[in-house]
Protein backbone atom coordinates (compact mmCIF):
# COMPACT_ATOMS: atom_id res chain seq x y z
CA UNK A 1 0.00 0.00 0.00
CA UNK A 2 1.35 3.45 -0.75
CA UNK A 3 0.52 6.34 1.26
CA UNK A 4 -1.84 8.82 -0.08
CA UNK A 5 -0.35 11.93 -2.16
CA UNK A 6 -0.01 14.25 0.20
CA UNK A 7 -1.37 16.72 -2.00
CA UNK A 8 -4.59 14.56 -1.93
CA UNK A 9 -4.60 14.00 1.59
CA UNK A 10 -7.56 16.10 2.14
CA UNK A 11 -10.34 13.89 0.38
CA UNK A 12 -9.54 11.47 3.47
CA UNK A 13 -12.16 13.79 5.41
CA UNK A 14 -14.89 12.92 3.40
CA UNK A 15 -14.74 9.19 4.51
CA UNK A 16 -16.06 8.35 0.77
CA UNK A 17 -18.37 5.36 0.32
CA UNK A 18 -16.09 3.94 -1.92
CA UNK A 19 -12.19 4.71 -2.71
CA UNK A 20 -11.41 7.77 -5.28
CA UNK A 21 -9.60 5.94 -8.55
CA UNK A 22 -6.45 7.80 -10.11
CA UNK A 23 -6.55 7.20 -13.78
CA UNK A 24 -3.56 7.69 -16.33
CA UNK A 25 -3.37 7.39 -20.31
CA UNK A 26 -0.02 6.53 -21.38
CA UNK A 27 2.14 4.87 -24.51
CA UNK A 28 4.30 3.22 -21.94
CA UNK A 29 3.98 0.23 -19.71
CA UNK A 30 3.32 1.13 -16.50
CA UNK A 31 5.96 -0.01 -14.08
CA UNK A 32 5.01 -1.57 -10.22
CA UNK A 33 1.49 -2.88 -11.17
CA UNK A 34 0.01 -5.88 -13.09
CA UNK A 35 -3.11 -6.56 -15.63
CA UNK A 36 -6.03 -7.57 -14.15
CA UNK A 37 -6.06 -11.10 -15.05
CA UNK A 38 -9.70 -10.72 -17.02
CA UNK A 39 -11.53 -8.85 -19.53
CA UNK A 40 -13.23 -5.95 -18.46
CA UNK A 41 -15.54 -3.22 -19.56
CA UNK A 42 -14.21 0.10 -19.33
CA UNK A 43 -16.71 1.43 -16.72
CA UNK A 44 -16.18 -2.21 -15.06
CA UNK A 45 -12.37 -1.01 -14.58
CA UNK A 46 -13.46 1.56 -12.49
CA UNK A 47 -15.92 -0.23 -10.49
CA UNK A 48 -12.63 -2.91 -9.94
CA UNK A 49 -10.37 0.03 -8.57
CA UNK A 50 -12.95 0.68 -6.22
CA UNK A 51 -12.57 -2.23 -4.73
CA UNK A 52 -8.88 -2.04 -3.47
CA UNK A 53 -7.30 -3.17 -6.85
CA UNK A 54 -4.34 -1.07 -8.92
CA UNK A 55 -3.81 -2.15 -12.33
CA UNK A 56 -3.19 -1.42 -15.92
CA UNK A 57 -5.16 -2.37 -19.33
CA UNK A 58 -4.19 -3.03 -22.85
CA UNK A 59 -6.42 -3.15 -25.73
CA UNK A 60 -6.97 -7.27 -25.14
CA UNK A 61 -8.16 -6.33 -21.80
CA UNK A 62 -11.67 -4.87 -23.39
CA UNK A 63 -14.81 -6.49 -24.31
CA UNK A 64 -16.65 -3.21 -25.35
CA UNK A 65 -15.70 0.00 -27.05
CA UNK A 66 -13.55 1.42 -25.17
CA UNK A 67 -10.16 0.60 -27.47
CA UNK A 68 -12.53 2.11 -30.07
CA UNK A 69 -12.62 5.36 -27.81
CA UNK A 70 -8.76 5.35 -26.63
CA UNK A 71 -7.82 5.00 -30.13
CA UNK A 72 -6.63 1.35 -29.87
CA UNK A 73 -8.43 0.60 -32.80
CA UNK A 74 -9.02 2.51 -35.85
CA UNK A 75 -12.87 1.70 -36.08
CA UNK A 76 -15.50 -0.80 -35.08
CA UNK A 77 -17.90 -1.37 -38.00
CA UNK A 78 -20.36 -3.22 -35.88
CA UNK A 79 -20.94 -0.38 -32.94
CA UNK A 80 -20.38 2.70 -35.48
CA UNK A 81 -23.11 1.30 -37.29
CA UNK A 82 -25.41 2.44 -35.01
CA UNK A 83 -26.86 -1.44 -34.71
CA UNK A 84 -26.10 -2.07 -31.05
CA UNK A 85 -28.38 0.50 -29.11
CA UNK A 86 -31.72 -0.34 -31.11
CA UNK A 87 -31.08 -4.25 -30.36
CA UNK A 88 -30.40 -3.34 -26.28
CA UNK A 89 -33.61 -0.92 -26.52
CA UNK A 90 -31.62 1.99 -26.05
CA UNK A 91 -32.00 3.83 -29.39
CA UNK A 92 -35.17 3.91 -31.55
CA UNK A 93 -32.93 2.92 -34.58
CA UNK A 94 -29.20 2.95 -35.69
CA UNK A 95 -29.44 6.58 -37.36
CA UNK A 96 -30.42 7.67 -33.67
CA UNK A 97 -27.29 5.38 -32.42
CA UNK A 98 -25.06 6.46 -35.22
CA UNK A 99 -25.38 9.92 -34.85
CA UNK A 100 -23.46 9.85 -31.07
CA UNK A 101 -20.20 8.81 -32.89
CA UNK A 102 -19.94 12.25 -34.12
CA UNK A 103 -19.34 13.56 -30.78
CA UNK A 104 -18.57 11.03 -28.18
CA UNK A 105 -14.93 11.95 -27.19
CA UNK A 106 -12.15 10.18 -28.31
CA UNK A 107 -8.39 9.95 -28.38
CA UNK A 108 -5.99 9.66 -31.51
CA UNK A 109 -5.42 6.74 -33.01
CA UNK A 110 -2.33 5.28 -31.33
CA UNK A 111 -1.54 7.70 -29.00
CA UNK A 112 -2.43 5.31 -25.92
CA UNK A 113 -1.63 1.80 -25.12
CA UNK A 114 -2.27 1.65 -21.88
CA UNK A 115 -4.54 2.47 -18.99
CA UNK A 116 -3.50 2.43 -15.36
CA UNK A 117 -5.99 2.68 -12.58
CA UNK A 118 -5.59 2.50 -8.89
CA UNK A 119 -7.07 3.51 -5.26
CA UNK A 120 -6.24 6.61 -3.45
CA UNK A 121 -4.09 4.45 -1.40
CA UNK A 122 -2.46 2.72 -3.69
CA UNK A 123 -1.37 5.72 -6.35
CA UNK A 124 1.96 4.99 -7.41
CA UNK A 125 1.84 7.46 -10.55
CA UNK A 126 0.57 10.62 -11.13
CA UNK A 127 -3.00 10.32 -12.13
CA UNK A 128 -4.18 12.12 -15.40
CA UNK A 129 -7.82 11.71 -13.61
CA UNK A 130 -8.78 11.53 -10.43
CA UNK A 131 -12.78 10.47 -10.19
CA UNK A 132 -14.70 10.22 -6.82
CA UNK A 133 -17.84 8.67 -6.22
CA UNK A 134 -19.76 11.00 -3.96
CA UNK A 135 -23.52 11.45 -1.95
CA UNK A 136 -25.16 14.85 -2.83
CA UNK A 137 -23.65 16.58 0.04
CA UNK A 138 -20.42 15.28 -0.67
CA UNK A 139 -20.49 17.03 -4.42
CA UNK A 140 -21.81 19.74 -3.68
CA UNK A 141 -18.46 20.71 -1.31
CA UNK A 142 -16.82 19.43 -4.06
CA UNK A 143 -18.22 21.71 -7.05
CA UNK A 144 -17.77 24.35 -4.49
CA UNK A 145 -14.27 24.14 -4.57
CA UNK A 146 -14.58 23.72 -8.21
CA UNK A 147 -15.52 27.59 -8.54
CA UNK A 148 -14.77 28.63 -5.01
CA UNK A 149 -11.71 31.15 -6.09
CA UNK A 150 -12.43 31.07 -9.73
CA UNK A 151 -16.13 32.08 -10.44
CA UNK A 152 -15.97 28.57 -12.79
CA UNK A 153 -19.62 26.92 -13.45
CA UNK A 154 -19.59 23.12 -13.80
CA UNK A 155 -21.77 21.00 -15.98
CA UNK A 156 -22.25 17.41 -16.60
CA UNK A 157 -22.57 15.92 -20.45
CA UNK A 158 -22.69 12.22 -21.67
CA UNK A 159 -25.31 10.31 -23.38
CA UNK A 160 -27.44 7.20 -22.56
CA UNK A 161 -24.73 4.67 -23.26
CA UNK A 162 -20.79 4.86 -23.30
CA UNK A 163 -21.36 6.60 -20.48
CA UNK A 164 -17.38 5.92 -19.35
CA UNK A 165 -16.29 7.77 -22.53
CA UNK A 166 -17.60 11.42 -21.09
CA UNK A 167 -16.78 10.07 -17.43
CA UNK A 168 -12.94 9.45 -18.46
CA UNK A 169 -12.12 11.25 -22.13
CA UNK A 170 -14.34 14.22 -21.27
CA UNK A 171 -12.51 15.92 -19.04
CA UNK A 172 -9.06 14.45 -19.94
CA UNK A 173 -9.58 15.97 -23.17
CA UNK A 174 -11.03 19.37 -21.99
CA UNK A 175 -9.45 19.93 -18.89
CA UNK A 176 -12.80 20.02 -17.34
CA UNK A 177 -14.60 18.99 -14.74
CA UNK A 178 -17.41 16.01 -15.59
CA UNK A 179 -20.21 14.09 -13.59
CA UNK A 180 -22.78 11.87 -13.89
CA UNK A 181 -25.26 10.08 -11.53
CA UNK A 182 -25.16 6.44 -11.34
CA UNK A 183 -28.08 5.24 -12.57
CA UNK A 184 -28.58 6.96 -15.77
CA UNK A 185 -25.59 5.36 -17.84
CA UNK A 186 -26.98 2.32 -19.72
CA UNK A 187 -24.07 -0.30 -19.34
CA UNK A 188 -23.16 1.18 -15.82
CA UNK A 189 -27.08 0.49 -14.88
CA UNK A 190 -26.98 -2.95 -16.46
CA UNK A 191 -24.04 -4.61 -14.98
CA UNK A 192 -25.12 -3.24 -11.55
CA UNK A 193 -21.61 -1.21 -11.04
CA UNK A 194 -22.42 1.67 -8.60
CA UNK A 195 -25.08 1.92 -6.16
CA UNK A 196 -28.02 4.54 -7.72
CA UNK A 197 -27.88 8.05 -6.90
CA UNK A 198 -24.19 8.86 -6.35
CA UNK A 199 -22.26 11.27 -8.29
CA UNK A 200 -19.43 10.30 -10.32
CA UNK A 201 -17.17 13.30 -10.34
CA UNK A 202 -14.12 12.91 -12.75
CA UNK A 203 -11.11 16.02 -12.22
CA UNK A 204 -8.28 16.29 -14.53
CA UNK A 205 -5.20 16.69 -13.60
CA UNK A 206 -5.12 20.41 -14.07
CA UNK A 207 -7.95 21.32 -12.04
CA UNK A 208 -6.75 19.29 -8.96
CA UNK A 209 -4.21 21.31 -7.31
CA UNK A 210 -6.72 24.39 -7.09
CA UNK A 211 -9.79 22.42 -5.95
CA UNK A 212 -7.26 20.78 -2.98
CA UNK A 213 -6.42 24.36 -2.34
CA UNK A 214 -9.85 25.79 -2.04
CA UNK A 215 -10.82 22.52 -0.15
CA UNK A 216 -8.00 23.26 2.85
CA UNK A 217 -9.08 27.24 2.58
CA UNK A 218 -12.81 27.18 2.65
CA UNK A 219 -15.71 25.97 4.92
CA UNK A 220 -17.12 23.04 4.11
CA UNK A 221 -20.83 23.58 5.96
CA UNK A 222 -21.03 27.40 5.76
CA UNK A 223 -23.40 28.86 8.65
CA UNK A 224 -26.35 28.83 6.40
CA UNK A 225 -26.53 24.98 5.62
CA UNK A 226 -27.38 24.79 9.80
CA UNK A 227 -29.67 28.05 10.35
CA UNK A 228 -32.61 26.52 8.39
CA UNK A 229 -34.60 28.38 5.68
CA UNK A 230 -35.74 31.51 7.71
CA UNK A 231 -32.86 31.89 9.09
CA UNK A 232 -30.95 31.40 6.08
CA UNK A 233 -32.97 34.71 4.86
CA UNK A 234 -32.88 36.66 7.97
CA UNK A 235 -28.83 36.26 7.10
CA UNK A 236 -29.41 37.47 3.85
CA UNK A 237 -31.19 40.68 5.13
CA UNK A 238 -28.48 41.94 7.68
CA UNK A 239 -25.69 41.16 4.88
CA UNK A 240 -27.37 42.94 2.36
CA UNK A 241 -28.76 45.92 4.48
CA UNK A 242 -24.86 46.32 6.28
CA UNK A 243 -23.54 46.23 2.55
CA UNK A 244 -26.28 49.04 1.86
CA UNK A 245 -24.91 51.28 4.64
CA UNK A 246 -21.39 50.89 3.17
CA UNK A 247 -21.72 51.34 -0.09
Amino acid sequence: MSPIPKELAILKKFDFERPPVGVKFTSTKPEGIQRPGKVLDFCEMLAEAQQGRAFYVTREDFTCIGPLMLGMVEGDTVFESGRVGPALGAYKDPRANRRIYQYLPRLAHNSVRYVAFAPLDKLSFDPDLLIIMATVSQAEILLRAKGYTTGETWSAEGTPVAGCTWLYLKPYLTGEVNLTVTGLGFGMKARRLFPEGRMLISIPWDKLPGMMQNLAEMEWEPESFRLGAEGHKQKIRRIVGKLEKES
